[in-house]
């Protein structure tokens, strides 16, 4: 069956012209027209490692954008029951380093759950190698509800990390947005995309209302902590504008710098002297009991010496989220060009170049429609 779509290895001087000049811009796992929001390009891993991160980079770099790293990969296709297991373990030993980090404050990681999810996954894993049609579909049923118990515990996970300010509401936020995957994926797996859709459609919003809140969290009362002089050629009012664009896309540097006037004039006041702007860091950020200090503990000096090796890094976390959400979302256009192709999840996973031998370095693969496809506006 021939499919009105180019696969290619290399992506089209017109696209790549598009992105330079602003017409095109990347969102997750798609290249969409800036104006209409019509998809001109998917992209796909062809094996997710480093390289990808890189290719990922220098496509960032040739539109001025930033391109942050994700635990999702571009293409739900290519983000299987492996990938994700692989995924979840990474997060469980996050979490395992910031135990010892909450010992200090006697809070304790609750670890339990991590283990049913993981057998979850396996049960969805076996339950698509079996070959009986009811036997498969009465084990994926199974593992759904798994994924939907998680989908609640790791919600409420979240929701408590919130109100506590902690440092660990990215990687409960980042394994419900694998839990979500998870279910959805088995229902792709039989064919059910609509439901698949659907799925994805409410874990982007419980995501996103969560992944706000994170974000206010650590920007702080004062953001323009993250404008200081020490951050020169590394974290510019541009970068801070693109995180405040997520949720409200009609900010410009103009307006952000506006908001941030006050906070810049009161920080410069005290920037070199006092420090006292330390003391509007939440726990996300940093906590007095990891910073050692004299015999009456930390001082403000101390604390802004610690802040100060923190705060590119949250601002590296912040991005990696923002990135992760535009991941998830993309994933509803690839379910909803699937229907309008009229093909099977399965024959879109099989897509790759039919001529085409793959350059050496080349991990992205660029799925491109004959014409820029409308879809129901999703990211």
């Amino acid at each position: 069956m021939s499919l009105p779509v180019t696969v290619t290895f290399m992506l089209a001087d017109w696209i790549v012209k598009g992105l330079k000049d602003g017409t095109l811009e990347r969102v997750g796992g798609v290249i969409r027209e800036v104006g209409s929001k019509h998809i001109v390009t998917w992209l796909r891993e062809q094996i997710p490692n480093n390289s990808t991160v890189n290719q990922l980079g220098e496509l960032g770099r040739s539109v001025q954008v930033t391109s942050a790293v994700s635990i999702l990969n571009l293409g739900v296709s290519v983000i299987g029951f492996i990938v994700i297991a692989q995924r979840l373990k990474e997060l469980e030993q996050r979490l395992q380093q910031a135990q010892k980090v909450l010992n200090n404050i006697n809070r304790k990681i609750d670890l339990s759950f991590y283990a049913n999810f993981r057998a979850a996954i396996e049960l969805a894993n076996n339950a698509f190698t079996m070959t009986k049609t009811e036997n498969r579909r009465n084990s994926a049923l199974q593992a759904i509800n798994r994924f939907l118990e998680a989908e609640h515990i790791y919600a409420e996970y979240t929701d408590i990390e919130i109100e506590q300010k902690s440092q660990i509401i990215d990687e409960y936020l980042l394994t419900l947005s694998l839990a979500y995957l998870a279910e959805a994926r088995c229902y792709l797996e039989l064919e059910e995309h609509d439901t698949a859709l659907r799925r994805f459609q409410e874990g982007a919003k419980v995501l996103r209302s969560r992944i706000k809140k994170y974000i206010d969290i650590v920007l702080t009362s004062n953001p323009a902590a993250y404008l200081q002089p020490c951050y020169k050629g590394q974290i510019d009012l541009r970068r801070l504008t693109r995180i405040y664009q997520w949720s409200n896309p009609n900010l410009d540097e103009n307006a952000v710098f506006d908001m941030q006037r006050e906070n810049l004039f009161k920080m410069g006041e005290e920037l070199y002297s006092t420090y006292k702007w330390v003391d509007s860091l939440p726990p996300a950020v940093l906590t007095r009991d990891e910073v050692q200090g004299g015999w009456f503990g930390p001082d403000h000096k101390d604390l802004k010496q610690e802040a100060d090796k923190r705060l590119p890094k949250v601002i590296e976390a912040v991005e990696s989220m923002i990135e992760t959400h535009c991941r998830f979302k993309s994933y509803q256009t690839e379910l909803q060009a699937i229907s309008q192709l009229g093909i099977s999840f399965h024959d879109w996973l099989k897509l790759t170049p039919s001529t085409e031998i793959k350059p050496d370095g080349a991990e992205l693969m660029y799925i491109i429609p004959s014409k820029p496809l409308e879809l129901q506006s999703s990211i």
